[in-house]
């Protein structure tokens, strides 16, 4: 599938500054936990079990979840990487305490950049704005290898439309993201991403609660 730029922006184009001033309360207080059935605390456990001190975040939102997870040192490396410049400067504001490095780029394509490697990468509510089909979109864990040092893990979660469980509310909002090109993830489902993962790292694993898939994987 031949994925057009415009295709690409369409994911992110919605993380506006008013946007970003509401999202931790809509998003993550709201639509998370009600709508996609996953209280955000499952994800706060996956970051603190997961970061380390020399992080990459992929996709960083409103930086609600660098904000609030414990780091495994008072000083640690954190980069910042997302197409979207308003969520960069949203979030190295909130975690400006880390002195974040900030890459702006798009993880659909190869990383060309001599910036020294990481022991942890999250690409945490990414996959699902991307455009393709889920074995299409798994290249991204291609090119987020390449960034990682031997050892290193990469984390995060995805909203999955395809062998979850969900009722008609669930089922709207679905159909009206990815009317609106929010979401592209129709035809994403968890054996896919399962089978991705396991191609490409030594160990993974994926859980699922509600409609979110979270998981885990190490070089």
């Amino acid at each position: 599938m031949n994925v057009t730029k415009e295709q690409v922006e369409a994911g992110q184009a919605a993380y506006t500054p008013r946007m970003l001033s509401i999202y931790n309360f809509l998003i993550l207080r709201v639509i998370v936990p009600y709508i996609w059935k996953c209280p955000i605390d499952n994800v706060i456990k996956l970051y603190n079990a997961n970061i380390s001190s020399n992080h990459l975040e992929i996709g960083v939102g409103s930086g609600y979840f660098l904000d609030n997870c414990k780091f495994p040192s008072d000083n640690p490396r954190l980069a910042l990487m997302d197409l979207n410049p308003n969520s960069l400067k949203f979030t190295a504001e909130k975690v400006s305490r880390y002195k974040p490095e900030i890459y702006r780029g798009n993880i659909l394509e190869p990383i060309e950049t001599d910036m020294e490697k990481f022991d942890s990468i999250a690409i945490n509510a990414v996959i699902h704005c991307l455009p393709g089909t889920m074995s299409t979109k798994l290249v991204v864990f291609d090119h987020i290898n390449a960034l990682l040092n031997p050892g290193g893990v990469v984390f995060g979660s995805t909203i999955l439309n395809i062998g979850v469980k969900q009722n008609w509310l669930t089922k709207k909002f679905m159909k009206n993201f990815n009317n609106r090109r929010i979401f592209c993830n129709l035809e994403d489902d968890l054996s896919t991403l399962e089978e991705g993962l396991t191609e490409r790292f030594s160990k993974s694993e994926v859980k699922v609660i509600g409609t979110v898939a979270l998981f885990r994987a190490e070089v």
